[in-house]
């Protein structure tokens, strides 16, 4: 077998391997992870949600890590390299190591016959692989689409957190809250920790929870947040037992909601205590250290620049608020692109408000929306004056640059790609 000799060969040749980019089901890719030897690391956390799970990944793996353990984070999609989906203790994952499993997942897919595996399917097994190669002890697993028929559930998590549900991936997920929530309850296992970490739970999922006999903590009902100028507090009841975290410093993710977000990676830590204890100290100094790039990332220097990959209406009413409470800034432009399956109208009717000029491009993928199309949705909703139209996002943010001053804010969002294409710009040559 001639395998790929570059981690670029690599990517190429997986994207090769499935006729489609996304295919639900477990049935192929749990073939070729149990020919692997079902590889993992000895303790999972699984992370789902519409918004919110990567944030959550994030906070986890910082407080594991600074308490000591060997922690692996699987993530996606990236936003500069591949490199980014697979970290053991808060550093990247290497060319070389990734090739390794790569090989790895090459051997098991091809023998004794062929099995096609999606993209991202064969980049779970491949963060699968490095876990147990790595001797990893806590894996932390972010879901790529949905719960059920995600490859990253073919892992019985020893704990697992549903961050939100809301309205995204209808074409897969279904079209109503309920739909959506009864997919990403599937993460939650019987018996286990199953973290809900919004006040209004489906009660499709809380149905789900209780036929398999999960152990729910809800937000709002099981557990809470207070929280004062400078710091924040967490008060529950776990399995009978009052338990509470004081005196707690703000994430250094950026956002109201990102109390949510660690309020239940917090308990998921407190529900999993006896096989990982972390303590108070660790929590706080891993809350203080986290970093997550592009979620209400904002840069040094002025004008002020904030990236946040904000690509539904769920996730940009969290960003509308989080801009809410940044200041005053004369003026906030918007560089954006978005894909043509996402609901452009609502994304541009909840932001609008903030928002004093457009400067819009379309996405070079398949999926993007053309700025054209665009434009159609921002001039439908009487905004035809307050944009402008470029040929790359890279000449939309240089021409946000252009005309921003030192008291301006320019917001880029709407997609990955848009957030990635401003970042490259941005990088050191």
């Amino acid at each position: 077998m001639t395998l790929p000799k570059t981690l670029d060969d690599w990517l190429e040749y997986i994207s090769r391997q499935h006729h489609a980019d996304i295919v639900m089901g477990l049935e192929r890719v749990r073939v070729v992870w149990q020919r692997m030897g079902s590889p993992q690391a000895p303790l999972n956390v699984t992370v789902g949600g519409t918004n919110g799970k990567g944030s959550t990944c994030a906070m986890l793996e910082s407080m594991l890590h600074v308490a000591g353990y060997r922690t692996g984070f699987y993530t996606s999609p990236h936003l500069l390299r591949y490199n980014e989906r697979v970290r053991l203790g808060t550093t990247q994952a290497d060319d070389e190591l990734l090739m390794a499993s790569f090989a790895a997942v090459e051997r098991a897919r091809v023998s004794p016959e062929v099995v096609p595996l999606t993209y991202f399917e064969f980049g779970t097994l491949s963060a699968l692989w490095i876990f147990a190669e790595k001797n990893v002890e806590v894996g932390i697993l972010e879901v790529g689409l949905g719960g059920r028929l995600d490859a990253v559930n073919i892992v019985d998590a020893d704990a697992a957190i549903v961050a939100s549900v809301d309205l995204d991936h209808q074409n897969f997920l279904g079209d109503t809250r309920e739909k959506i929530g009864w997919e990403k309850a599937h993460v939650y296992r019987p018996g286990r920790p199953a973290i809900f970490a919004e006040r209004e739970a489906p009660a499709s999922l809380v149905a789900y929870a209780g036929e398999i006999g999960a152990e729910l903590f809800q937000f709002g009902r099981d557990y809470r947040y207070t929280r004062s100028d400078l710091q924040w507090q967490l008060t529950g009841t776990l399995r009978g037992q009052d338990f509470s975290r004081s005196s707690l410093p703000f994430p250094a993710l950026r956002g109201d909601y990102q109390l949510r977000n660690a309020s239940a990676a917090l308990v998921a830590l407190a529900a999993l205590a006896e096989q990982v204890p972390v303590s108070l100290g660790h929590i706080k100094r891993g809350l203080l250290e986290v970093e997550w790039p592009g979620r209400m990332q904002v840069l040094p220097g002025r004008p002020t620049v904030v990236l946040d990959v904000a690509h539904n209406p769920h996730a940009v009413r969290a960003l509308h608020d989080a801009l809410g409470n940044m200041g005053f800034f004369q003026n906030t432009y918007a560089v954006f692109g978005m894909m043509k399956d996402k609901d452009i109208e609502a994304v541009i009717a909840i932001i609008r408000d903030r928002i004093d000029h457009w400067f819009v491009a379309g996405l070079p993928v398949e999926r993007g929306a053309s700025a054209a199309l665009i434009a159609e949705k921002l001039s439908a909703q009487g905004l035809q004056d307050k944009f402008s139209l470029h040929g790359s996002i890279a000449q939309a943010y240089a021409a946000a640059r252009e005309r921003a001053g030192q008291n301006d804010r320019i917001l880029t969002f709407g997609s990955f790609h848009t957030v990635a294409d401003v970042l490259h710009q941005l990088k050191p040559s």
